[in-house]
Order: C-alpha cells, then structure tokens, then sequence
C-alpha cells in the first residue's frame, strides 16, 4: 500500500515538474512573441460614428460595432457582483489563472485532444479578446495564459474590469455592457434593475443561446442561476433575491432613435468623413457637428411633407396600396410588418367601413378610427388634370382589407391619405458664410435616398432670371430702363431651328421697365436682355455665383431657365443677392471631435466682412466616450483655439449696389408679382421669384432675406406634368412660405443695409426718365450714382403707356433693344 502510495505522490510530482517544465518551456519560446500589454493602457475600442445637429442632438450613428464605453467608477456594483458570480468569482484573489479550471481543461485535451471547456478567467478573457482569436488549441491557451499573467502584473483589477465590460459581444450588435443596456432596455446601465443586471451578466457566456428577446426561457433560467449565485456567495440577501427573480422578462429591441430626422444630412456627412479619414470614420468614435439647428430642420421635413400631400390630394385618390380582403388578423398584422411609415405616414388595413368613417388596423395591432372628414379630399383618380366625382360616404373610398396610409395629428387622431408620387427638395443656407441651415432631399430617405437637393438636375425656370437681370445692371442698365416684350422670331444657329419664343399668357406688353418685367416674369425680356449683352458674355458673367460653365446652355434658351441645375446651386447663386454680392460656399461639418473630445477640425468659411451668421459656431458635443475623459486642460484648450485661423472674408464678385438693386425688384415680385401669397406671411424683407418650366414639369420659388436663402424644387423624379394650374408659386412657393415662415417668427425684419453710391429719383412709369415735378405717377427708383436716367425732356411721348397687353399676333411698336 505504502509503495502505492509513494508511486501516485512521486508521479503527481512528475506531472507538476513536467507541467511547470513545459509552462517555462512554452514561456521561454513564446514570450518574444507576445505582445505589449501596456499598450491596453491606450487601447482604442471601435466607436462608431455619430453625427449631431448644431445645438448638439443626435441625427445619426454610423458603424457595425453598438459601443458606450463606461469608467469603472460609473459600473454598478450589482452588475460587477452578478458578473463575478457567473464569470469569475474568484477574479479578486487569483493571479490571472484559476489552476482548477485550467486542470479541468487540460483533462478534455488529454482526453478528446480538444479543449471543450475554457476554465477561463475575466483577465485570460481579456488576453483572448484584445491579443488573440477565438481558435482552440494547446499554443493559443498557453499564449492566453501568459498574457494572462503579464496583464495582472501591469493592471489593476479595476482597470482589467473596465476593459473586459466594454469589449464584451452582447448580441444585436451590442459590445460592451452600456450599449447593451441600451440595446435591450432602452436606458443607461446605472437604472436598470438587479433582474436586468443579472440578464445582462448572463450574455458574455453565450450572447445568442442566452439573449432575452431569441431565448427568454434560457435567457430567465441563467438570470436566476446567477442571482442564487449571487445569494450563495453573500452578495445580495434573500429579499432582494426574490424580488429579482420575481421580475418580469420585459427586454425589448431598442435602437437609440434619432433626436433629429435629418438622414439627407446625415448621409452627406457620412460621406464627407469617408472622404477624409476612409474606412476610419465608422471605428475611431468621432463626433460630427453639423451647421444644421434641429429646429430649422423639423420645419423643413413638416414644410416639405405637408405641401407634398396637399399637392397630392388636389390630384385625387389612386386607390388603396393592396387590397387584402378576407384574411385574418394574423395575417393583416404580417403583412403590415413588411411595410415600413414613409414620411410620417403610416401603412394600416381597414377593418370596417362606418357612415363616421374608417376602423383600421395598426401595425401595432391596435385598431383604430380615421374620421370622413379626413376622406371626403378622395376623388378618384383619373389623370394629371381630372378627377372623378366627390366621394358622398366612407365606402366610396374605402373597403375591407384596404391596405392605405394614414397621417397621425398632433391630438392623435388619424387623417386618411396616400404616399405622395411627386417628389421635393428643400434647401436653406446661411447667406453670410454657406452654413447649410436645413436640407431635405426627398419625401422619405426609406423610399428613397436620392438625395434629389444636390444631386438632381433640372431646369430652373424663372428663377434663374435674376442672373441675367443682375448682367443687365452690371452693364449699364438700370431698373428702370425700358425693354421691349413684343414678339420676336430667332434663328438660332445652335438649336438650328425657328424658335418663336412666348410668354406663359401668350401676351405682349410692349415697352416695360425691367422691375416691371421681373415681377411680370415676362420671358420676352429676359431673352432680349440676353441677346443684348451677348450670350457668351452673360455665361462668363453667371459662372462667378458657383454654376459649372457646362451647365450652362450657350444659346438664348438660357434666358428661359433652361440650365440644368441642382436646388443647391441655385441657392448658393442667390446667395450673392442677400449678401451684398459676395461668393460663399455652402458647407455642412462645422467641427470634428475625436472620441476624447478633441477638437480635429473646425470649418473657417469665407464669411462676408462684417457680416453676421445666424447662429454661433457650436461648442464641441459631449459624447459618452468624451465624458470618459478629464476635463481639457489648457494646453488642449490652445490647441482647439489654434484649429481656428482668423476668418477669411469672401469674395465680392458684382456689385453690391447690384445686389441691393436685385433685391429690391425681388422685393416686388412678392409685393405685386408671381410671389404674392408670401405677403402672407407679414414681412417686409422677403424678396423671391417663383419658377415653372416646360408644361409645369419643374416647380421652384427661391427666396431670402438677410438671415436666409431658402430655395424649394417640386416635381416628378422622371419629368411629368404637375398638371394643369400647377406651377411655381402653386406647389413649391407653399412649402418655402411654411418653412420661412417658421423660421423668420418672432424675429424682427432684416434688410440688408443701403450701400454707398446709390440714388433714389421720381421715375416716370412710362419712359423710365428721370420726372418732372408735373409728372402725376411718378414713383421712386433706385439707381447707381453713375447710371442716373436723362431727364424727360429726352424723351418722345409718341412711344405710348408700357404694360398695355398686345395680342400675340401684333408686332411692339417700338424695338428698343
């Protein structure tokens, strides 16, 4: 027995020199190859991308990896138990390596040749998961073993924590027990409670086989087994260990919403950090701001969608999306799941049809009333330009298992309506440096991410006449001077082709001053003042407000509107107007942070000398990765001030008398032109032109005053009649009067300020000369000091009245230029 016993202890013995033996062999072989673990020290976890609005809330998140990182002093104690007791309870005592767990495992080598089980420690996992992969086999888990070793001789086991709780996989795309907490609760890690701490504990083991929402029987069984754990070992007492296991499995799928519906702009930036740092932009936690204040932004996706519908629905009613009759309520709310709310408007099934009106299905499976008076806009459909008789009752409309959309009110109640088919665009600029101030790029991003505010080009139409008027003042012309609209026949060697040119009436009004003309928007005008100044002269002149030469059509069309031009560049265009005739470009990051805090860039556009942005540059965003940090301290402070040189002023590209000029006869294009519904609004320092192109295909109004230039685009995304009575101030002109409108409340009216060299003198309406004292209705105009009109006495009165209509069949009396 003795000899037995002297054999089993001296061959223990053996095994451990041998395992000590190997251990120091593996050590000695391996060791060169290990890598630092200081550098854990600086570790750089993947953050992804967040964009934010310029006052600081969320617009998006760009990135695979769902990570908060959190400090060790911000974890709370209850997950630090329940973690410990499911991972690792004797994490505070050991070296880095649980000899009993790592027995346990070399047995399953010895045994199978594999390792089945790990016996893994929180300090070996954090070995594994920062140096090493996830492969099974003797050199791996000796490696894992001795960085094991070397990490708890360089880490303190708070800091060896803090590392592993915010690498950890926790399923749905969640690293990191903050992102988790957020994934499945919808709150902050510090207000879950202990049942939720214990839920999330039990991931790391198995983040599928143990997920609340995949496994809540298996997910509940590994929650309790570690409360009792934790019980057992004296961290939790037994009252609160029944509360805990008497809650609930309430884990639901949460993604951090959006605290701005911004994806146009959002994506834009995306796009613009992918260009600057690659594939780095989505890993390295960096913090976008943008120029865009999330509450300009709100006013022009609730401006857009709404004049998008009541466009629609001044057209009829198309019919229901599907029709689903006789099916069950299962299968409704299946097929509800695959339809996402587009714009606001939300997908659901009716149920019953009422004298009262609809009871429809949500999504949500609730049903719900849609009131008639919401319905009675529903004419049917037949063309652009016709509808079918007034619906006289709900079931005119409507039937059972009707797949339709409806739009959810400020009370709650629902209204009945249909997906738009036209589309839009808005854009809103700072006219002082380019700040973009609000942008959308289409009805919904989910139906569509053409992003149709820089990217689509169509023709502006009218409101691209002020180029052309703005050549005329810079040549010599003035408000006043007289421009025949008679009819006029062209051959043009470019088009190769007669081209009888019109007005969108079909009149003529013969001699007319340019203000008159601009408001009139008479295209006869616009085309002899092109012709005048010469069309390669005029190109050369309208590419200094930002357009590509290429664009620009070399022929008389030009005068027409007929450029293919984004919204955006007509909005940097006018631009030059409000700001007294300075160039800037539109911009939209104003300041990158780095996952610190750390200011890496902040924009410094030309900005017009002595003018004033509408909003403040913002402060850096706080992000939870940037209240990791100490506060900045002044060296760092320095630095970010240094990002920001001193401001380089604009270019003056015309004369800011014209511009001031443009903006008077702009002015008036609202006071008594094709602007007029914007007098609405109850300002005196609008100034605007609609625009309407070809059979209503393109609908534009563009408008400003000193704190924004708005421009608004309306139509088809493959080019169709917007129908009959449809154009520029009837479809776009309602979308920029809600938007400025709310943009503009409450602050007071902005002109721009009068620049030296101009002269205000009575005008006679009739030949555009300077009054006499006798003159009855003479009116004011602003002039240049160097192009003052000649006296009346110069004039012919034989010319006639301008502004009388002629027919279209009769020649102008007179051809001026």
């Amino acid at each position: 027995m003795m000899r037995l016993l002297k054999f089993l202890l001296w061959s223990c013995v053996a095994i451990f020199c041998g395992l000590l033996l190997s251990l120091s062999g593996a050590f000695l072989y391996l060791s060169p190859s290990l890598p630092s673990v200081e550098s854990l020290r600086s570790i750089q976890l993947q953050i992804p991308l967040r964009v934010y609005s310029s006052d600081g809330k969320l617009i998006a998140e760009f990135g695979e990896m769902r990570r908060s990182p959190i400090a060790f002093n911000d974890i709370p104690q209850d997950f630090i138990n329940a973690l410990l007791a499911a991972e690792d309870d004797n994490f505070a005592n050991h070296y880095g390596v649980d000899v009993t767990g790592l027995l346990r495992a070399a047995t399953q080598l010895l045994k199978s040749g594999q390792i089945q089980s790990g016996g893994s420690t929180i300090t070996m996992q954090v070995a594994k998961n920062f140096f090493l992969t996830s492969e099974r086999s003797f050199s791996r888990k000796t490696t894992e073993i001795l960085l094991a070793l070397q990490i708890e001789r360089e880490l303190s086991k708070n800091e060896i924590l803090e590392l592993y709780v915010n690498k950890i996989y926790l399923g749905h795309r969640a690293y990191g027990i903050e992102a988790a907490a957020q994934v499945y609760y919808g709150k902050p890690i510090r207000e879950l409670t202990l049942g939720q701490l214990a839920m999330i504990a039990g991931l790391p083991k198995a983040p599928s086989r143990f997920n609340p929402l995949v496994n809540p029987e298996r997910a509940k069984e590994r929650r309790d087994w570690i409360l009792g754990r934790m019980l057992m070992l004296g961290k939790i007492d037994k009252a609160r260990h029944d509360a805990a296991i008497a809650e609930g499995i309430d884990a639901r799928y949460h993604v951090q919403a959006p605290e701005v519906q911004a994806p146009y702009v959002a994506e834009m930036a995306r796009a613009e950090m992918v260009g600057r740092y690659g594939s780095e932009a989505y890993t390295e936690g960096f913090n976008v701001t943008t120029t865009v204040p999330s509450d300009l932004q709100h006013l022009a996706n609730t401006a857009l969608r709404e004049g998008l519908v009541n466009y629609d629905q001044r057209h009829g009613y198309r019919g229901p999306e599907s029709r689903l009759p006789g099916m069950t309520k299962e299968t409704w709310l299946e097929e509800l799941g695959k339809r996402n709310s587009l714009g606001g408007l939300e997908p659901v099934i009716v149920t019953q049809v009422e004298k009262s009106g609809l009871l429809v299905l949500t999504r949500q499976g609730q049903e719900e009333a849609v009131s008639w008076d919401s319905m009675k806009w529903a004419r049917p459909f037949l063309n652009t330009n016709s509808m079918g008789p007034r619906p006289q009752k709900p079931a005119d409309v409507a039937q059972v298992g009707d797949l339709v959309r409806v739009q959810r009110q400020e009370d709650g109640s629902l209204h009945f309506v249909q997906l738009p088919q036209a589309q839009s665009a808005v854009v809103s600029l700072d006219p002082q440096n380019g700040a973009i101030r609000a942008l959308v790029g289409g009805f919904s991003f989910e139906q569509s991410n053409y992003n149709r505010a820089v990217q689509a080009k169509r023709q502006p139409g009218s409101s691209f006449k002020p180029f052309i008027y703005s050549a005329a003042l810079d040549n010599g012309y003035t408000a006043a001077s007289l421009v025949n609209d008679a009819p006029i026949v062209f051959v043009d060697e470019y088009l190769d082709q007669v081209w009888r040119p019109k007005n969108d009436n079909n009149t003529f009004l013969g001699p007319i001053r340019l203000r008159e003309a601009l408001y009139k928007s008479r295209n006869l005008v616009s085309i002899r003042l092109l012709q005048a100044l010469g069309i390669n002269n005029t190109v050369d002149y309208v590419t200094r407000f930002g357009f590509n030469k290429q664009d620009l059509p070399p022929n008389l069309s030009l005068a027409l509107g007929t450029a293919n031009l984004t919204p955006m560049e007509i909005a940097t265009g006018w631009t030059v107007f409000a700001n007294g005739g300075h160039k800037v470009q539109p911009y939209l990051i104003q300041r990158i942070d780095n996952r610190q805090g750390e200011a890496l860039f902040v924009a410094n556009p030309p900005t017009v000398p002595n003018g004033k942005p509408t909003a403040e540059a913002p402060a850096a965003v706080q992000s939870p990765e940037a209240q990791l940090e100490a506060p900045a301290n002044l060296g760092q402070q320095l630095a970010a001030q240094m990002l920001t040189p001193e401001p380089i002023a604009a270019e003056q590209i015309i004369d800011e008398r014209t511009a001031y000029i443009m903006t008077s006869m702009l002015q008036d294009v609202i006071k008594r032109g094709t602007g007029r519904r914007a007098m609405a609004l109850g300002r005196d320092d609008l100034a605007g032109k609609t625009g309407t192109t070809n059979e209503s295909k393109d609908s534009w109004f563009s408008g400003y005053n000193a704190d924004y230039v708005t421009t608004v685009w309306a139509g088809f995304d493959q080019p169709e009649s917007l129908g009959r009575n449809e154009y520029g101030g009837t479809v776009a002109l309602p979308i920029w009067m809600s938007f400025m409108g709310g943009a503009l409340k409450d602050k007071p009216s902005h002109l721009p300020p009068e620049p030296e060299g101009l002269m205000t003198l009575r005008i006679d309406p009739h030949s555009g000369r300077a009054a006499t004292p006798s003159t009855a209705d003479a009116y004011f105009e602003l002039f240049k000091s160097e192009d003052t009109p000649p006296p009346m006495s110069e004039f012919d009165s034989g010319y006639g009245a301008p502004g009388s209509p002629l027919p279209a069949d009769e020649a102008a009396p007179i051809d001026l230029f």
